[in-house]
């Protein structure tokens, strides 16, 4: 039987774990191959509210978001962000975890930094687990190396740098993890392609089932439902593949049935708007007058 928990400090966890309390309430680093971790739930949900990067050192075990489970490979790193159901189940009662590190760190040790505002900008935090990042050996020195420096201030003295410092490193770790993660989406263009060709099937299958009558203008937790993606994910993949966002591609496919509506119907703009799948026209008006430079009227005259 599956239980719930959450754990909204650092000290939680670690009390969890059985282990002594980190040195700083905010932000800890656990190698696995010096604190070997042993847990006894065979399946537990649980929701945190930290930040968690996790390096799998070895194979075997999986996690899980809401109902779908994936293996965490050997040499992945996945990023987990506050309030998110994570389900992490093993292949016995007892698991021992000797390989590999976690980050752990709390949105209170941010948020006076500059990073507090940024950290939105790092969509992998809402990646589901099967897009973690996998990393060669060459970039795996590199965030271990950064995290050697987060553990060096955790293990020093505090002075009035300390936590400047943490937090400087800290984004250098998420920096690099970006770039990874871009690195990852170039060397997958394939099969990004592939995903680029159906979400733009999926775009037209939209409008030409007329799904906006009912649904409204499509969105993109739409097409990544569709795509079996995180919203963030299928975004970054589609913006790095094509060089325009999920949203654009959509405006741009608004735009051109606008066009054709307007020179080809007797409809007013305020019926266009709303066969397009716009609750208000006005928004329409706005949008078309913004990627046009003209109002669908003075299109309509002027064409």
């Amino acid at each position: 039987m599956s239980t719930f928990n959450r754990i909204q400090t650092l000290s939680e966890m670690f009390k969890l774990l059985e282990l002594p309390s980190p040195k700083h309430p905010l932000i800890a680093i656990l190698d696995y191959a010096k604190t070997p971790v042993t847990t006894t739930v065979p399946e537990q949900k649980t929701i945190c509210d930290f930040y968690q990067i996790s390096f799998k050192g070895d194979k075997g075990g999986s996690l899980g978001y809401g109902r779908n489970s994936y293996d965490y490979q050997e040499g992945s790193i996945i990023y987990v962000g506050p309030g998110q159901v994570v389900t992490y189940g093993v292949a016995s009662s007892e698991v021992t975890i000797d390989k590999g590190w976690s980050l752990f760190f709390h949105p209170d040790l941010i948020r006076t930094f500059s990073l507090g505002d940024k950290i939105k900008e790092y969509g992998f935090f809402n990646y589901t687990i099967n897009e973690a990042l996998h990393v060669s050996e060459k970039e795996r020195e590199v965030i271990h190396s950064i995290l050697e420096k987060i553990e060096l201030e955790l293990e020093s003295n505090i002075d009035d740098f300390s936590e400047e410092l943490i937090v400087s490193n800290l984004e250098l770790l998420l920096n690099y993890s970006k770039r990874f993660y871009n690195r990852q989406f170039i060397t997958r263009k394939r099969f990004s392609g592939d995903i680029i060709i159906r979400f733009q099937h999926l775009l037209d299958q939209y409008f030409a089932d007329d799904l906006q009558k009912e649904l409204g203008v499509p969105t993109v937790q739409y097409f990544a439902d569709k795509c079996d993606y995180s919203a963030n994910y299928l975004s970054d993949l589609i913006r790095k593949g094509t060089d325009k966002s999920i949203l654009e591609h959509v405006h741009s496919k608004l735009i051109d049935l606008a066009k054709n509506k307007l020179l080809n119907s007797n409809l007013s703009v305020s019926e266009i708007a709303h066969v397009l799948g716009f609750e208000y026209p006005q928004y329409f008006s706005r949008l078309f007058k913004k990627k046009t430079g003209m109002t669908p009227t003075e299109y309509r005259k002027v064409s």
